[in-house]
């Protein structure tokens, strides 16, 4: 079939899933144009020869969203809108050979240990005096800082290890290097993401050595904010949120997905924590650092979860009360522990669930927003949106959670500065705010 005419080393990346998922498309990103290749991500001007498609397999729902893309592509290619179509990320990983069979019109598949032969493939060179050099997506001013991969912790419903592999630290050093070229060119908050933040360090030092991590990062000029993705709560390293009291470029802002309450839940979870010792735990992060931000994540519909364990859930957000918290519907995957127990809870059930905790956060996020009303906050300004400009406190990390709004009708921000904001109004998840008289305008 003809096909148009197109750049002869023309690639656009697409990413799909997490934030570590987009570090590693930004790492190819930079591997490529090292070798003089035109490369581009998520590009829309249809101008590019070969597409590649970092996929996710986390869950069903990541899973299709990847499926969907991947068809959407091949009949880009049977139409000669492109000539090559490669696939490579988690849901390569775990089903390569599935997705060979069923998929005949991709070129090629790779996992996510791959990177050196996929850019063999795309005829590009794996430049290892590159590693810690990274052509970044998002803001200018932002950044993700992948400082391990993989994970060695069991939970019974995850499919991250058979993806990811066991956990690999990288080095202080190394990390610093990054953070320094990010900081060159001009990133002033990077968010530090891993499957497990509290294992950082385990492997290569044979002992865990965030807080050490942490020291040094806060000393790379021109980082101001240093936030902490992903920490996992059993046997949690309670120096870590000593340095975060100490630093003040560390965000006093905590990810730390819980997963659930109920006892039996977590059991089954394998998630090595009882709710009394969950409850321990938040009490003494908070009784150490009273300023701290907390969020969190739970699964719902988990295998054999009962109304009873759910409204146990509901009555641990009520007294926690946390300041973020996102949740999600479990996924019966392949390979898992999980995967031999019986997916009893019903579809409807898992929603229905899932729509009485997010209803009940939205309360306490609006409560806890109003409280928020006449105090003034160091704001990063992340872009103009219609007549707002539209930044986050230290409380709040990208994409995810409460957003800063400024009139741009009444009031000027540089996006990218950090300036000093008073809050007027509040809804559930937005706060709305003036800049003060001082400026944090860097």
């Amino acid at each position: 079939m003809k096909t148009k005419s197109t750049s002869s080393k023309s690639i656009n990346l697409i990413t799909l899933g997490c934030s570590k998922n987009l570090v590693d498309s930004e790492n190819i990103l930079t591997q490529l144009k090292a070798s003089d290749i035109e490369a581009t991500h998520e590009s829309a001007d249809g101008n590019s020869s070969t597409v590649v498609i970092n996929t996710c397999g986390f869950i069903d729902k990541a899973k299709e969203e990847s499926i969907n893309t991947i068809l959407a592509y091949t009949e880009e290619k049977r139409k000669g809108n492109i000539e090559q179509l490669v696939v490579t990320g988690c849901l390569s990983e775990r089903y390569k050979d599935e997705l060979k069979e069923e998929m005949p019109e991709v070129d090629a598949f790779f996992g996510t240990q791959d990177m050196p032969d996929l850019l063999q493939y795309l005829n590009a060179e794996y430049k290892h005096n590159l590693i810690g050099e990274r052509q970044t997506t998002t803001a200018p001013h932002l950044a993700y800082l992948k400082i391990s991969e993989g994970c060695n912790r069991t939970c019974s419903f995850c499919a991250i290890p058979l993806m990811r592999g066991q956990h690999r630290s990288r080095s202080i050093e190394s990390l610093v290097e990054e953070a320094q070229n990010l900081a060159a060119n001009g990133v002033k908050e990077i968010m530090l993401i891993a499957q497990e933040l509290t294992y950082y360090g385990l492997d290569i030092y044979k002992r865990r050595r965030l807080p050490d991590l942490l020291v040094a990062l806060s000393q790379v000029d021109g980082i101001e904010w240093i936030r902490l993705h992903y920490a996992y709560p059993s046997k949690f390293p309670l120096e870590i949120i000593e340095v975060m009291k100490e630093l003040p470029e560390v965000c006093n802002y905590l990810d730390i997905p819980l997963q659930h309450a109920s006892d039996p839940v977590l059991r089954n979870m394998r998630r090595q924590i009882t709710r009394e010792q969950t409850t321990k735990l938040l009490s003494d992060i908070r009784n150490i650092h009273p300023e701290i931000a907390i969020r969190t994540t739970m699964m719902v519909g988990f295998p054999g979860e009962t109304e009873d364990d759910f409204t146990d859930l509901l009555d641990f957000v009520r007294e926690q009360r946390f300041e973020r918290l996102g949740a999600f519907i479990y996924s019966h995957e392949e390979g898992t522990h999980a995967f031999g127990r019986e997916d009893d809870v019903p579809e409807k059930v898992k929603i229905e669930r899932m729509n009485r905790l997010m209803a009940l956060q939205s309360e306490i996020s609006f409560e806890k927003n109003l409280e928020k009303i006449g105090n003034t906050y160091k704001v990063l300004v992340d872009r103009k949106e219609g007549h707002y400009f539209i930044g986050r406190t230290e409380y709040d990390s990208p994409e995810v959670d409460n957003e800063v709004l400024i009139s741009a009708d009444e009031s000027y921000c540089r996006v990218g500065d950090f300036v000093r904001a008073e809050i007027t109004n509040a809804e559930e998840y937005d706060l709305f705010a003036r800049p003060a008289v001082k400026s944090y305008a860097t």
